[in-house]
């Protein structure tokens, strides 16, 4: 959108917080970028000029605005839809891959070389992996800076910079203000000071509006795998299996933000379970573009006027969430809770959990892998299922990633065995976060589009979806709202 001058013009001067971290205004005459929604004075349009990324801003000399705060903008919804190679990489960048093993890591996951992922890279987003992984580490430092006691040095190798000098030079450079600056501008503003609670941070998660929470948190709450993941005053909370350590977090709808509180055994990991929290409540989607598009559909619309926003429930792991398809499989929502709670209580790794009633972290697949079959309580053919299923994921045969290709991805879980159409696309649509997954099977979306007078056979219903692409994921969640499951009601 960037390359359109005139409708780049044109939302800033209305302040459309829509777009918002889809493009950054960079004005000339300051030297300043922005979020196109900023609250100062509009400037004139021959002095404005529009990139695609903070990065692409920082690369041509401009500093962040000290008012709209523009790296707190949600991210680009393109690269969610987007499956290419750039979007991939945009996805594992934002994973924090480039601080943990460099662009040459970056490379192998993609199986391009580097010199292609700095040519593709700059072409779409002014910048290349590093200037897109060194602003990262801009918003991650100015986060625990503003939201922890910790001590600068110490911020510096958590946010993923080599060197204390590093640091300091680019928190100058990106928000024209030293570390301690910014500290205490934070302060000024929150009286109260950062949480002294030793290795919490306390952030807001920002999303475009509208969000309806119901399905979201009523979903997450509703398949709770106890011991793994809690509904607690008013928040959903789980633990986090992430690569320097573990972590809790607790997620809860707010006004304008969602309200996130994560307790790290390694602050290292702040910028992978952030990434891994907005994927899972799908806070990067563009609902505007969702339900105008639904919307078309007059046997839809009414369903999307009730409760516009509504967005995927994601997953913070993969793999996890493929297990957790197999062991529901035609089974009810509370059986399968049932079985993902033994295999946690067998086999996966005990945490602390002072805050609440969390005692887990759900096994990784290597630690499935060498599961008795004979423990399963389940049928002959749903073990065979499940421990292929780990095996593949264990020996990387079976990739479940946001670098990994989603056609590819379905076609390696359509040859295991016991896997169909229906946990294929479960697991596109929350796994790998495919926003026109599609489940025309489904005994709730058959009963939801028949009660609307959509088509209800799988066949009939898949060629009327196609108006809806590329959004017949969401399409999915509009029509399971129709029903008065617990996955659509949010908790008390």
């Amino acid at each position: 959108m960037h390359t359109d001058t005139e409708r780049c013009v044109r939302a800033v001067q209305s302040k459309e917080s829509r777009f918002d971290g889809v493009f950054f205004t960079a004005v000339r005459t300051t030297q300043i970028y922005c979020r196109p929604s900023c609250p100062a004075v509009p400037p004139k349009p021959e002095n404005m000029e529009f990139h695609p990324s903070a990065a692409s801003c920082q690369r041509a000399g401009y500093r962040a605005c000290k008012r709209c705060r523009p790296d707190t903008s949600p991210g680009s919804p393109e690269w969610n839809v987007r499956a290419d190679a750039v979007a991939r990489a945009v996805r594992l960048i934002q994973d924090g891959v480039v601080d943990r093993e460099g662009v040459p890591g970056l490379a192998r996951r993609l199986g391009w070389s580097t010199r292609q992922i700095e040519r593709q890279l700059l072409a779409e987003l002014g910048a290349g992996p590093l200037a897109l992984a060194r602003a990262q580490r801009a918003q991650t430092a100015r986060l625990l800076i503003e939201t922890t006691p910790m001590p600068f040095g110490e911020i510096a190798f958590a946010a993923g910079f080599s060197s204390i000098r590093t640091f300091n030079d680019t928190v100058r450079e990106v928000f024209a203000l030293t570390p301690g600056e910014l500290r205490a501008r934070a302060a000024r503003r929150s009286p109260a000071g950062p949480a002294a609670t030793p290795g919490v941070i306390s952030l807001r998660l920002p999303f475009r509006t509208p969000l309806e929470p119901s399905n979201l948190f009523g979903h997450l709450a509703a398949t709770a795998v106890p011991g793994v993941e809690e509904w607690r005053d008013g928040a959903y909370r789980r633990t986090l299996s992430l690569p320097y350590g573990h972590g809790i977090v607790a997620l809860a709808p707010r006004d304008g933000h969602i309200a996130c509180r994560l307790s790290l055994t390694d602050p290292r990991d702040l910028t992978h379970a952030i990434s891994r929290c907005r994927r899972l409540l799908d806070l990067d989607a563009d609902p505007v573009a969702v339900d105008e598009r639904l919307r078309s559909d007059p046997l839809l619309a009414p369903v999307v006027d009730t409760a516009p926003g509504r967005r995927v429930p994601g997953t913070v792991d993969p793999a996890e969430f493929a297990v957790r398809a197999v062991l529901g499989q035609q089974v009810s929502t509370a059986a399968a809770r049932t079985h993902a709670a033994r295999l946690v209580t067998a086999h996966g790794v005990p945490v602390d959990d002072p805050d609440g009633g969390l005692t887990h972290l759900f096994p990784g697949p290597e630690a499935l892998a060498a599961l008795d079959p004979e423990t399963l309580a389940l049928p002959r053919s749903r073990r065979t299922t499940l421990l292929t299923l780990v095996r593949a994921l264990a020996d990387g045969s079976l990739p479940l990633g946001p670098a990994d290709d989603r056609e590819e991805a379905r076609a390696r879980l359509l040859a295991l065995p016991g896997f169909g159409p229906w946990t294929t696309e479960i697991i596109a649509m929350r796994a790998l976060g495919d926003p026109d997954a599609f489940l025309p099977g489904d005994l709730g979306v058959r009963r939801a589009a028949e009660g609307l007078g959509l088509p209800g056979t799988p066949a009939a219903l898949t060629a009327r979806a196609a108006h809806w692409r590329p959004w017949r994921a969401y399409a999915v969640q509009y029509l399971w709202a129709t029903d008065d499951h617990p996955i659509n009601l949010l908790p008390a």
